[in-house]
C-alpha cells in the first residue's frame, strides 16, 4: 500500500496563488517528442499548473493528485479531467498515453511502483518527462539571505526527499531511454509581498512553524526587506529547471 506524504494541503490555496509558472517553451518541446497528441497524464498535478499548459498541445489531459485539497484550487479546462488518484495506481488503460509528466512531485513517489505504472500506460514510443525547480535567484544582495534561510534557518525541516532537488534530479532513478533535454528556467516578476508569500508556501517553513510555534520568515524579514528595496518594487525571480525525459521502446 502506498503511503501518501502530504506536505502541501494545509497551504494549498497559497500554493496555487504564489507558485511560479513553467515556460511555454517547455511544453512546446515536450509536445515535439510525441508522434501522437491524444492523451497526456499529468501526475501529482497539484493545482493543475502543468496540466493546463499541456492542454494547449494534447486533445485530452488526465491530471491526478492524491490530495483532494490541492485539486479544489485547480483551474477548470474543457480538455483537462482532474482525478484524486495516487501516482502508483491509475485507472488509465494499457498503452493509452502519449506523454506522462511529473512536475515538482516525483521525489514524493514510490519510484519502482510508479515506473511500473508508467510502463503499463505509455504507448510504444511514448514519452515520460519529470522535472523539479531548484532554489530561486533574485540578485547578488538578496540571494545570500535566501540561501541562509533555505539552508540554515529551515534547512533541517526539509523532508529527506528534498535532496533529490538539491542534487538536480540526477540521482533520481530513471529506467527509460533518456532524451537529451535543453535548459529551461522559470521567471516571475514579483514584489516583496509576492516573494515572501512564495517563501511561506515552503513545506520546510510549515514544519518549522509546527515544531517551534513561530514563523521562520521573521528571522530573515528585516535583512530581506533591506536588500529588496521598496516593497512594491518588482524584481525578476528565476528558478533553474531540472528535467529528465525518456522514451518507451517502440518495439
Amino acid at each position: 500500500m502506498t503511503t501518501f506524504k502530504d506536505h502541501f494541503s494545509k497551504q494549498s490555496q497559497d500554493y496555487a496563488r504564489y507558485r511560479p509558472n513553467y515556460p511555454p517553451s517547455l511544453f512546446q518541446w515536450l509536445a515535439s517528442l510525441t508522434a501522437a497528441h491524444e492523451l497526456a497524464w499529468d501526475v501529482g498535478t497539484g493545482n493543475g499548473q502543468a496540466a493546463l499548459a499541456l492542454a494547449d498541445h494534447y486533445r485530452r489531459v488526465i491530471a491526478t493528485d492524491p490530495a483532494e485539497a490541492q485539486l479544489r484550487h485547480a483551474v477548470a479546462h474543457e480538455r483537462v479531467t482532474y482525478k484524486v488518484m495516487p501516482a502508483e495506481h491509475s485507472d488509465l488503460g494499457d498503452a493509452s498515453v502519449d506523454l506522462v509528466t511529473v512536475a515538482q512531485a516525483l521525489h514524493w513517489f514510490e519510484f519502482e511502483r510508479f515506473y511500473r505504472e508508467v510502463q503499463r500506460v505509455l504507448r510504444p514510443g511514448g514519452v515520460i518527462a519529470v522535472w523539479a525547480y531548484g532554489l530561486n535567484q533574485v540578485s547578488a544582495d538578496v540571494d545570500p539571505i535566501l540561501g541562509h534561510y533555505y539552508t540554515d534557518v529551515v534547512g533541517s525541516y526539509w523532508p529527506p526527499e528534498r535532496r533529490y532537488i538539491d542534487e538536480g534530479y540526477r540521482t533520481v532513478p530513471f529506467p527509460f531511454m533518456e532524451i537529451h533535454a535543453p535548459a529551461f528556467r522559470m521567471e516571475a516578476q514579483w514584489n516583496l509581498h509576492e516573494f515572501v508569500g512564495y517563501l511561506e508556501t515552503w513545506s520546510a517553513g510549515q514544519r518549522y512553524r509546527q515544531a517551534r510555534g513561530h514563523d521562520p520568515i521573521e528571522l530573515a524579514r528585516e535583512r530581506l526587506c533591506a536588500a529588496w528595496g521598496p516593497a512594491e518594487q518588482s524584481r525578476t525571480v528565476s528558478w533553474p529547471i531540472y528535467l529528465r525525459a525518456g522514451k518507451m521502446p517502440s518495439g
